[in-house]
Formats: structure tokens, C-alpha cells, sequence
């Protein structure tokens, strides 16, 4: 399954910029980045600190990744 990144106003995608992946506003972070390093058990302020981002952006993705899948019908 994958989220509408489009939906979410914390991200961008710009052609040319880190190969069009979906980044934090603003920033050159994958969103992909926080999830990789949140199963890899850093929290959130591990993350600020380490990638120079807020934790507002960080949570915002969060917030948008867990609404947009309890609006997905569940499959089975």
C-alpha cells in the first residue's frame, strides 16, 4: 500500500531534487528517512538531532501516515 504523499502539506517532491523523492518541506530528508529510523528504534528527538529537522515536521508526517491509513478500507 502506498500514502498519497500529496495530501500532506509537511512534504514536497521537486523533480531534480533528491530524485523527486517525497522530502520534508524545505529540507533534503526523505520522508522515508523517518521511518527507517524510527524501526530502527530512534525517537522522534534522536531524529531532530540527527537530521536537523523539527519535531513538528517529524510528527506531522507521522500524524498524516496514521490518518490516511484509518481511512483506508481494510483488506481480508
Amino acid at each position: 500500500m502506498s500514502l498519497d504523499w500529496s495530501q500532506c502539506p509537511a512534504v514536497e517532491s521537486i523533480p531534480g531534487k533528491v530524485s523527486g523523492a517525497w522530502v520534508l518541506r524545505g529540507t533534503r530528508m526523505p520522508v522515508e528517512t523517518v521511518f527507517e529510523n524510527l524501526e530502527a528504534g530512534l525517537s522522534v528527538q534522536e531524529i531532530t538531532e540527527i537530521f536537523d529537522v523539527s519535531a513538528e515536521e517529524v510528527r506531522s508526517v507521522l500524524r498524516f501516515a496514521v490518518e490516511s491509513l484509518r481511512n483506508t478500507p481494510a483488506h481480508g
